[in-house]
């Protein structure tokens, strides 16, 4: 659809308003779908053309819209999918589209760079460096390069190629920064395949090239080599004219994944992630939307790029937690990445090792095409798994490392294998204590303990992030020397290990420990490659690292998830532990995992070294369609918060009592509750949960429920579809 110039023009901006405003159509006019710069007020916008205008204002009053953006036009099925996602996130559609236009600088024109080709002069000296700078230019013909590439490729210093510039050997020129992505190729030969590999391989190739909408969970064991066959669903997707997007949980560490893309296409994919610079995410952008860009590895927000032709999306680990985002829009990646395919005709791949719930009921209900790898890759078998029962040890309590546990790492570096020693606890101690008055030193702004960064010398809440010095004195009895750390984290892990195995290299993976992705890159990249003897990590090391020379993981914690009241804390101990074993024995040599735990005999600890993951989804999908949970029923989270306590609890107990839209779809409301956590910076939270059968269209009665209340002052309320949790 065209609109002439002066036409009214619906606008949807990324502004906080609850509908698209009416412009005039500016000079040349404007097709439904482009990005536009409107004003608004004293400032000038970005929105999108959504549709006709309204015409319920004077039209001599209309402002213009200011110009057309040189960008790709917003595509039917992007607007379709945003609709969709507001619709069923109870999201305002400025929010969604807020999501999608978070490439700095849409507006600005093309900036450029300076590149250097082969010039039209010859060297008054040949030296060795010149040599290597003009033969690196001869071997890629008529290519240009930055001025780092080229350095970097000749290896040389950049004075040689500024040298050869004023004889005009080297030629300097101005190039726009935003150039297609090179081609990949999916002709090049991938790793030889074992049988069930080239199966799966075969089935989701025939499936992406079918051109329509189908979802397959790629369920296989750690080290199966899942990667290789939905890299072959790319290859697919390549070969038949369409792009391909792969989301990972931890994609600012995947520089293993990267190479290994690499080497099957002879290319390097585009990254989009929050480590990615300001100029390099407006590049992505634009050459996605204009097809120049095959193949995406992204973060969730990768879902919200203007693809042209979308054929395949791949979420690995799509059972990773990291895929809900908890702030903001409140949604699950893996459950928009559904969506978008269906909308596209794209095929997904749901790639893990220990799948969600929600995703083995979809495939046991025939949603979803099942598709397993029994048996890791070539010469490497399963590890073997093991618990050391703690009651028998005879620990200290200001000790975590068991005598067996010990004794099996003694073995380990003996051999000069690897071994890995796993808590989910970032920091040095998750409480500090005051030994004279017993206080515990809290945040400011939120009820949450603080907890201790020896690395840092700082106490840091893991919820607001305020961080303070550690104190010397107790800040409420002001006793001296009297505060002790309670419980163990990484950093304290780390501490003992280093006194108990005082000649092992000893690194410590934690995501807050390195200034930089890069640097946390490097260090992954230098344990696989055998830089340490003993490996200290959180939750990060579980996340598809491939350690050669890992033979043994010890847990030292097993039991820390199975408390609480959390709904998935079955699952999520069950997925961590069997993804945190799968890091041993990957090569050659055989692996072992053993588990530190005071509850040997607790259902989960039973099932996860039994191995009878089949036994374990049967035994939760029990419970939980007994208690009508999810997957078989429907729970929605509101929060409320604010300053003020009683006005938060006040707003909670008015929607509790004006539950009628609930309880004509029979649904039931719980609460209101303060939250786990009833402040985070400084506000107060209150939490009410409703839940419904599975069959409920419950958005259309949530909407209308909440409609009820007015928000006044600071409050705040945030509703959240499928919760995954709940603090």
């Amino acid at each position: 659809m065209f609109f002439d110039e002066g036409a009214l023009v619906a606008v949807l901006t990324t502004q906080p308003l609850d509908r698209a405003l009416d412009y005039k159509a500016p000079e040349g006019g404007c097709h439904l779908g482009a990005f536009v710069e409107v004003p608004l007020g004293p400032r000038k916008v970005i929105g999108v053309v959504w549709g006709p205008g309204q015409g319920d204002y004077d039209y001599n009053k209309i402002r213009s819209v200011i110009r057309v953006l040189d960008v790709s036009p917003m595509r039917a099925e992007m607007v379709s999918f945003l609709e969709k996602s507001a619709a069923y996130t109870l999201t305002p559609l400025s929010a969604m589209l807020r999501l999608c236009t978070r490439a700095p600088g849409l507006g600005d024109p093309p900036s450029m760079r300076k590149v250097y080709r082969r010039g039209t002069g010859e060297p008054d000296r040949v030296t060795k460096a010149r040599t290597q700078v003009l033969e690196t230019l001869a071997e890629y013909g008529d290519l240009s390069f930055t001025l780092k590439e080229l350095a970097e490729m000749a290896g040389v210093t950049s004075s040689v190629i500024k040298g050869l510039m004023k004889q005009d050997v080297v030629h300097e020129e101005d190039s726009p920064r935003d150039q297609p992505y090179p081609r990949l190729d999916p002709a090049l030969p991938g790793k030889k395949l074992s049988a069930d590999q080239e199966a799966g391989a075969k089935m989701l190739a025939e499936g992406v090239a079918s051109g329509t909408y189908g979802t397959t969970l790629l369920r296989g064991v750690t080290g199966s080599g899942k990667t290789e066959v939905y890299l072959e669903a790319v290859a697919a997707a390549l070969r038949s004219g369409r792009q391909a997007l792969v989301l990972l949980p931890e994609i600012a560490l995947t520089s293993e994944f990267l190479t290994r893309v690499e080497a099957r296409f002879g290319a390097k994919p585009a990254e989009w992630h929050s480590g990615a610079t300001m100029t390099e995410r407006r590049r992505i952008w634009r050459m996605v939307g204009q097809g120049q860009a095959q193949l995406v590895i992204g973060a969730r927000s990768a879902l919200f790029l203007p693809f042209q032709n979308l054929g395949l999306i791949v979420v690995d680990e799509e059972h990773d937690t990291s895929y809900k985002q908890e702030d903001g829009v409140l949604y699950n990646a893996r459950d928009m990445a559904v969506l978008r395919a269906s909308i596209c005709g794209a095929h997904v791949v749901l790639a893990s090792a220990t799948p969600s719930l929600e995703s083995w009921a979809n495939a046991q209900a025939g949603k979803y095409t099942r598709l397993e790898l029994t048996s890791r890759f070539g010469p490497a078998v399963m590890p073997t798994m093991g618990t050391i029962d703690m009651r028998s040890e005879g620990l200290p309590s200001d000790r975590w490392v068991s005598p067996a546990l010990k004794k099996e790492v003694d073995a380990r570096m003996a051999r000069g294998e690897q071994a890995m020693l796993f808590i989910n606890r970032r920091g040095y101690a998750p409480v500090t204590l005051c030994r004279a008055c017993g206080h515990q030193i809290a945040c400011d702004h939120c009820d949450a303990r603080m907890v201790e960064h020896r690395f840092l010398k700082r106490l840091i809440c893991h919820q607001c992030g305020e961080s303070k010095p550690m104190p010397e004195a107790c800040p409420s009895c002001e006793a001296v020397d009297k505060l002790a750390a309670v419980g163990p984290g990484v950093e304290r892990l780390g501490e003992e290990a280093a006194a108990l195995w005082p000649d092992a290299r000893i690194a410590t993976l934690s995501s807050d420990m390195y200034g930089s992705a890069r640097a946390l890159k490097a260090e992954i990249a230098g344990i696989a490659e055998g830089a340490a003897d003993i490996i200290i990590g959180t939750q990060l090391v579980a996340k598809g690292h491939n350690f050669p020379k890992l033979t043994l993981v010890g847990v030292i914690d097993a039991d820390l998830g199975l408390s609480g009241s959390d709904l998935r804390a079955a699952e999520r101990t069950f997925q961590l532990m069997r993804q945190v074993a799968g890091r041993a024995g990957r090569a050659e040599a055989p692996g072992t995992a053993l588990l530190q735990t005071y509850q040997p005999d607790h259902p989960v600890i039973r099932a996860i070294l039994a191995g009878d993951e089949e036994g374990f989804w049967q035994a939760e999908a029990k419970e939980r369609e007994q208690a009508g949970m999810p997957p078989y029923g429907r729970l929605a989270g509101i929060i409320l918060s604010g300053p003020d306590v009683a006005a938060v609890f006040e707003a909670g107990n008015q929607l509790a009592r004006n539950d009628r839209a609930l309880r004509d779809v029979g649904a039931q409301v719980y609460g209101p509750a303060p939250a786990p956590i009833a402040r985070v910076r400084g506000r107060h939270r209150v939490r009410l949960l409703v839940k419904a059968d599975k069959s409920v269209a419950l958005q259309r009665a949530l909407a209308k429920w909440v409609s009820q209340i007015k928000l006044k002052g600071d409050l705040r309320l945030a509703v959240d579809i499928d919760p995954q949790s709940f603090y």
